[in-house]
């Protein structure tokens, strides 16, 4: 009697928190809690298919490898280098003077491994060569720009606040993005392709942007200036340096704040402790000029140092709307693609045709559910009807599930709940006719229940558990649509089992107990 009692128990606190996460699906605001998602093909939403410039990637990490390179040969004054990129992932190197050359050649080798030198040629005290990437290098860099830009994509995205997004690598150099749900497509193109590099660069205020003479270490970028007076805008060319002075490399928190003067927003940056000492550097050796912050090419502001700036903070301000402002904090806190991203595929899935499949898929369950039911109770009776109670319970525990996770639901998961009801059934099916051949060789009611369950929970367990073992293999090697097959189908095995093991057995046992009956319908 204490086993029963605490099986009831059990059954009880299963069912009562199975209802508990179903119902804010099933009526949203009752209180807060999660709900099951609808995937993309139940609800609708944006699918794209973006391309990750990967040469791009090599090629902005061989430009970094050249700066450096060149910072080092003026820190050990080995004079007379000259450096250019000629192709996506080799720099031309000239060196005058027997002293430099071993000098440079030593400081490559022990500074810089990753890239190798070849045809080397020496001619009066001048050697010219080609430094390259090798093609594991290259390789490495390939594979690491995608897996980068799939990370910071999700980390956007996820900040974005689209509820179960489905991101992925496809292929070597493409990445997957299912947005279920998402409204304002074009504002989540536009913050998923957004490179967000940010540069701090010093303005060259030695020479004038107009001029048409761009010196070396020098381009012009352009932004757009703000007139106090008549708060009208123009397009303004600043002419800045090539190399950043700081990146958005060193940034740990962006956010967006008000402007009380101008009730405008802009967003308020904070660097770690490195970027934080480097912005307090260059802000204190170049005071009275001027600081450009660039966003992908793009000059925002470029405010006058009038002092050095501890503490790691500085603003990015410009004629930004509250969305726009959010969107750009969005990025410079999720970093900084590692290379562009193109859209080479857009699918926009209307929720007509998430409406007519959601439809569908009830009414193939909803006639499967029935059949099976009326087939239960014809052929097995009370005891079929016992079957269909467990089965009912069966869904709601399912449904339960996918709340308690958090899961999206999609049409391979409806599939899924449709094959664990037969599979639900199935196990119901196996304990009866154990029963029944207990019964016909003579053996009392209570011990042919008992016999039978016995009999029966062997093959049951094992069956279910290879059954199991299949749909975790599905859930960790499969993409998306199978992911949520696997989903449903873990747990209709995991209902399955006990619905028929505890509480069909339950209600066996109180039947037994209480009503004391001379035969059992089955």
């Amino acid at each position: 009697m204490k086993v029963f009692s605490w099986k009831l128990i059990v059954i009880a606190a299963v069912l009562l928190t199975a209802v508990i996460f179903v119902i804010p699906t099933l009526r949203p605001g009752t209180w807060p809690h999660k709900k099951i998602n609808l995937g993309l093909d139940l609800q609708g939403g944006m699918q794209l298919v973006l391309g990750v410039d990967t040469e791009k990637a090599v090629s902005s990490t061989l430009e970094r490898v050249l700066q450096d390179i060149q910072e080092e040969a003026r820190i050990d004054r080995i004079r007379s280098v000259s450096l250019t990129q000629t192709g996506f992932d080799r720099i031309a190197v000239t060196v005058s003077g027997d002293d430099n050359i071993s000098r440079f050649s030593a400081l490559v080798k022990k500074e810089f491994p990753e890239v190798e030198e070849r045809e080397r040629t020496l001619s009066g005290g001048e050697m010219k060569m080609l430094l390259v990437y090798p093609d594991r290098e290259i390789a490495r860099i390939r594979t690491m720009s995608v897996e980068q830009a799939l990370e910071t994509i999700r980390n956007r995205i996820d900040q974005f606040g689209v509820s179960e997004p489905d991101i992925r690598i496809q292929g070597d150099e493409q990445i997957m993005i299912q947005l279920p749900g998402i409204q304002d497509t074009q504002r989540a193109k536009e913050l998923i392709g957004k490179t967000a590099l940010l540069e701090f660069r010093l303005v060259d205020e030695g020479r004038d942007p107009r001029s048409g003479s761009i010196p070396p270490g020098s381009e012009i970028l352009y932004g757009t200036e703000e007139d106090p007076g008549s708060r009208r805008s123009a397009k303004t060319s600043y002419m800045v340096k090539k190399r950043a002075a700081l990146t958005g490399a060193y940034l740990t928190d962006a956010r967006v704040q008000m402007d009380t003067q101008y009730n405008r927003p802009y967003v308020s940056i904070t660097f770690d402790k490195k970027g934080a000492r480097i912005f307090e550097r260059v802000t204190g050796e170049n005071i009275n000029k001027r600081l450009a912050i660039v966003l992908d090419g793009t000059v925002h502001s470029a405010p006058t140092i009038n002092d050095r700036i501890a503490g790691g903070s500085a603003m990015i301000t410009g004629q930004f709307t509250m969305e726009e402002a959010s969107d750009l904090a969005i990025v410079l806190r999720a970093g900084a693609l590692p290379a562009p991203v193109d859209i080479l595929e857009e699918r926009t899935v209307g929720p007509s045709l998430g409406t007519d499949s959601i439809r569908m898929g009830l009414l193939s369950m909803g006639v499967g559910g029935a059949l099976i039911v009326l087939f239960m109770a014809i052929y097995y009776k009370i005891s079929g009807l016992m079957a269909d109670l467990a089965l009912v319970l069966n869904i709601l525990l399912i449904a339960g599930g996918l709340a308690l996770l958090g899961a999206t639901l999609t049409m391979p998961g409806i599939a899924g709940i449709i094959l664990t009801i037969g599979m639900a059934i199935d196990a119901n099916v196996l304990i009866f006719e154990r029963i029944r051949e207990e019964l016909r060789q003579g053996k009392p009611l209570r011990t042919a229940v008992d016999r039978g369950y016995e009999i029966a929970t062997r093959t049951i367990l094992d069956a279910n558990l290879t059954s199991l073992i299949v749909a975790v293999v599905l859930f960790q090697f499969g993409t998306g649509p199978i992911k949520g097959f696997a989903v449903t189908l873990t747990l209709g095995l995991v209902a399955s089992v006990f619905t028929a093991l505890v509480v069909t057995r339950t209600i066996f046992d109180f039947w037994l107990t209480y009503r004391k009956p001379r035969t059992i319908s089955i």
